[in-house]
């Protein structure tokens, strides 16, 4: 499709050479999860939808990755594609564990930030009104060091390309992870707003995020954080969405959205502990597209992959105008059986709450809103008052 022509709906950007890049077996960020997307929206039919484009990416220029990395890094990510490994590789955050080397590290990530900057270029370029970059939301790498299974972090990358466009932007990030990388990088401007909800560091990598994590110098303010404590659920954790978002967008009044869709915040992920179902997920992903603000998403965390799929599925099918059915198409169920992936999901969460876990969630939650409502909103030009939350009871059906 040609780049000249706007599309009326969405893009999705994917390319079948993400899967030439392979963290190894063991590890748990699985790239299949981003041909599974791929699969289960054209099954659907989405991708043959009126006003729908499937663009390829390219891999990312070098002037582009050190607008926010140090050039010493960037030359070890090299060497290692090259097949050397440097002694001091570890220094960058190199090694086993969540950043292994592989070859291809580096042109595996280059075009995963080419994916995001292409995501970016459709809706700068009013091509398309929302794109989708699967692959992208590798929000932990740092400017000199891999992080948290991140080795390029492109939606830093990617909004530094809509800031020279003269745009300001909101980044919210749904991840269960913190953002911190992205936070990291726009922690001292007030051009670019950064909201992450996630489950508290206590519990989880990379142990930032808390409330009180504001901004500094002109950034002060515009660096909002709500943690959540580990088994929150659709209830609490989308009263907190409500409380936040919408108050502070319709304040800050972004040119460009930019939203980080992690799934690993959904139930049953292997490494974070929210307990969040696809309608809530649903919920946010649609308030996204309500606002009616040109819209990045990207992708991000997610370790159950049919979870991903489903979820990444549905955001894109949001995007584009598309009601899909609840049963999960028989072309795609053939896959998952040649992949040798169950296609039954639990449909309730059958794990009732203590009451004083609960009571525990909803308190937490609480203080992080009072917390925000207290020292961010009256900056902003909001009430700080905070409605009385009823928690009748916790939402439980996937």
């Amino acid at each position: 499709m040609s780049e000249s022509t706007r599309t009326e709906k969405a893009a999705l950007v994917y390319s079948e050479d993400f899967q030439k890049y392979n963290y190894g077996p063991q590890h748990p960020l699985k790239m299949e999860r981003l041909k599974l997307t791929y699969e289960l929206l054209k099954a659907y039919g989405v991708l043959d939808s009126p006003g729908v484009a499937v663009f390829e990416p390219e891999s990312a220029p070098y002037e582009e990755i050190v607008t926010f990395h140090t050039n010493e890094y960037i030359d070890v990510l090299k060497l290692i594609d090259e097949g050397i490994c440097p002694d001091n590789a570890g220094q960058y955050g190199l090694g086993w564990g969540d950043n292994p080397v592989f070859s291809g590290i580096y042109a595996g990530s280059l075009l995963t930030v080419g994916s995001t900057l292409k995501a970016v270029d459709i809706v700068l370029k009013n091509i398309a009104p929302a794109a989708f970059s699967i692959a992208g939301g590798l929000h932990h790498a740092m400017p000199g060091r891999a992080s948290g299974f991140c080795y390029l972090n492109d939606p830093v990358i990617g909004i530094n390309r809509i800031l020279r466009a003269g745009k300001t932007v909101a980044y919210i990030d749904i991840d269960a992870h913190h953002g911190d990388g992205v936070q990291f990088a726009f922690y001292n401007t007030s051009k670019v707003l950064t909201i992450s909800l996630h489950e508290t560091g206590f519990f989880l990598f990379p142990g930032t995020g808390d409330v009180t994590e504001i901004g500094k110098g002109k950034g002060r303010w515009f660096s909002v954080n709500l943690p959540f404590y580990p088994e929150t659920r659709d209830e609490v954790y989308l009263w907190g969405f409500k409380e936040i978002v919408p108050p502070i967008l319709d304040a800050f009044k972004p040119d460009i959205l930019v939203t980080q869709l992690g799934a690993d915040s959904l139930y049953n992920d292997p490494l974070t502990h929210l307990e969040l179902t696809n309608l809530a997920f649903k919920e946010m992903v649609s308030f996204f597209k309500n606002l009616k603000i040109p819209w990045v998403a990207l992708g991000g965390g997610g370790y159950n992959i049919l979870n991903v799929a489903r979820a990444w599925g549905l955001a894109f099918s949001i995007m584009a105008g598309v009601e899909l059915d609840k049963e999960l198409p028989e072309a795609f169920k053939e896959i998952l059986a040649r992949e040798g992936i169950n296609a039954e999901l639990p449909g309730i969460i059958d794990r009732p709450l203590e009451q004083k876990d609960q009571k525990k969630q909803r308190q937490f939650a609480q203080k992080g809103v009072e917390y925000i409502k207290k020292e961010v909103f009256p900056i902003l030009g909001l009430s700080s008052d905070s409605s009385d939350p009823d928690f009748s009871g916790q939402e439980v059906t996937a």
